[in-house]
């Protein structure tokens, strides 16, 4: 077997998080503090423009984290994908479409697929980092022309 999702996938999904939260709530106790402080409320408007942008931004990256799943491992013709605890074996053939994202923070793979499974349709997972980020990724190219393959396959057997 292969893996072919990030090592970093943990710490995306939840190490992260808990820093950006932190720095969040010291961002929100500093503006706070200044309030009770200062005798002008716009003496804090930087403090809570600050905490604004960091809460949508912090919703924002919600989205686009949290639907990660753990691992995705290669495993001959099928891809082995574990989540909070449980595995699923998806054959290539079973794959729709393949959607690579390399240019967002973290890169995403999203498979779509024929039949759902317990992680829904879809199955997303952190690509692994590259050093050059618009180079293909054999890591991730490779699965995507062999899915290309199987479903070839399994058009002329029917």
């Amino acid at each position: 077997m292969r893996r072919i999702s990030s090592k970093w996938t943990f710490f995306y999904k939840r190490i992260s998080p808990v820093i950006f939260f932190g720095f969040l709530v010291v961002f929100i106790g500093i503006a706070l503090l200044a309030n009770l402080r200062s005798n002008s409320a716009l003496d804090n408007i930087p403090f809570l423009i600050v905490a604004i942008v960091m809460t949508v931004v912090f919703f924002i990256s919600k989205k686009l984290i949290f639907d990660l799943v753990d691992e995705v491992w290669e495993d001959g013709e099928t891809l082995v994908v574990r989540n909070s605890g449980q595995e699923q074996r998806i054959a290539l053939a079973d794959i729709k479409n393949v959607n690579y994202s390399p240019l967002i923070s973290p890169p995403r793979v999203t498979v779509s697929l024929r039949r759902p499974t317990v992680f829904g349709d879809e199955v997303t997972f952190c690509a692994p980092v590259r050093m050059v980020p618009l180079a293909p990724s054999p890591v991730i190219n490779d699965p995507i022309e062999r899915v290309d393959r199987a479903r070839e396959q399994s058009h002329h057997r029917r």
